[in-house]
């Protein structure tokens, strides 16, 4: 019997969890993983309220980690963390079996569950999706977060394949919606148990997505702004609706402009800007932000209250 038959996920994920950014100590071949800076940003996370950290995802740059680093950087959070939040690690490939090496590397080190996008570049039909996220299911006890991001992937994780792996796998325990659609997030909510989470991907579509049902968000902003993410949560699950929409109306400038660029080249920047990490280079292909937009979130970094 596997692992996942015989062990529940006890994790409920609500709430927001941070993309966390991976930073690096400069540009160019030589340049690693900034730890210090890591620390520093996980403290300052966990001191403002975030329910939890993700890491490696893509916000954390993980198609330019080296296989190497990308375990390191999921050990080095587990250990700054100690215990305060959970930890969401990134272990998702477009190889069922790289996929699962990092999943059960990531299991030793003590991350708490696993953030694993749907196969990306090589198209998967819905079976195969199914049969790599069960091979997933299969290695390890604790929680998974199906992560489904068409945009990036080319590939939708379908409500159907869900409600199918979740009948066989409890330790299916969320998914990290990041389409538009609030016709799925209403679809996951009205047909998956109450047990099965939905989180919003997309930091603008927070509100929305609670608003039918969804408990939380796998969060870019929160990088910079973790307390006013958790305020606008908090206050929607307390029933302060106007107070969370106060919070969003707040914020929306924020959403639009972390995302001037691809993800996470502005939110690397802004996080630099405001001496949260020394650095905010970025790994090719990515690269630094262009001047004018650099300008455009200069700007709004020095006059946010």
């Amino acid at each position: 019997m596997s692992a996942s038959n015989n062990t529940t996920a006890a994790l409920r994920f609500s709430g927001v969890y941070t993309a966390l950014v991976t930073p690096f100590t400069g540009e160019g071949e030589d340049a690693g993983v900034a730890y210090d800076d890591l620390r520093r940003l996980i403290d300052f996370q966990i001191e403002r309220g975030i329910a939890g950290i993700s890491v490696v995802g893509t916000t954390g740059e993980s198609p330019t980690l080296t296989p190497s680093e990308h375990l390191e950087v999921i050990a080095k959070t587990v250990e700054y963390v100690n215990g305060r939040v959970p930890v969401l690690a990134g272990t998702g490939s477009n190889s069922t079996q790289e996929a699962l090496h990092f999943t059960r590397e990531a299991d030793k080190v003590g991350a708490d569950a696993f953030l694993i996008v749907a196969p990306y570049y090589n198209k998967p039909t819905p079976n195969g999706i199914y049969e790599h996220f069960h091979q997933l299911a299969e290695a390890t006890a604790k929680p998974i977060v199906l992560y489904s991001v068409p945009k990036r992937c080319g590939v939708e994780i379908a409500v159907e394949t869900v409600r199918r792996l979740r009948a066989k796998h409890r330790n299916i325990a969320a998914i990290k919606e990041a389409s538009d659609s609030c016709a799925r997030v209403s679809q996951f909510v009205r047909e998956l148990d109450s047990d099965f989470a939905v989180l919003s991907g997309e930091d603008a579509l927070t509100l929305p997505f609670l608003s039918l049902g969804a408990s939380g968000v796998v969060s870019v902003a929160s990088n910079w702004l973790p307390a006013e993410m958790s305020a606008l949560v908090n206050r929607f699950v307390a029933g302060d609706i106007a107070g969370a929409l106060a919070e969003h109306k707040h914020l929306a400038e924020v959403f639009a402009n972390i995302f001037i660029e691809v993800n996470p080249v502005p939110i690397k920047h802004v996080l630099a800007r405001k001496k949260l990490i020394t650095s905010s280079a970025v790994r090719l292909p990515l690269v630094s932000l262009e001047e004018k937009n650099a300008k455009l979130l200069d700007a709004l970094v020095d006059n946010f209250r």
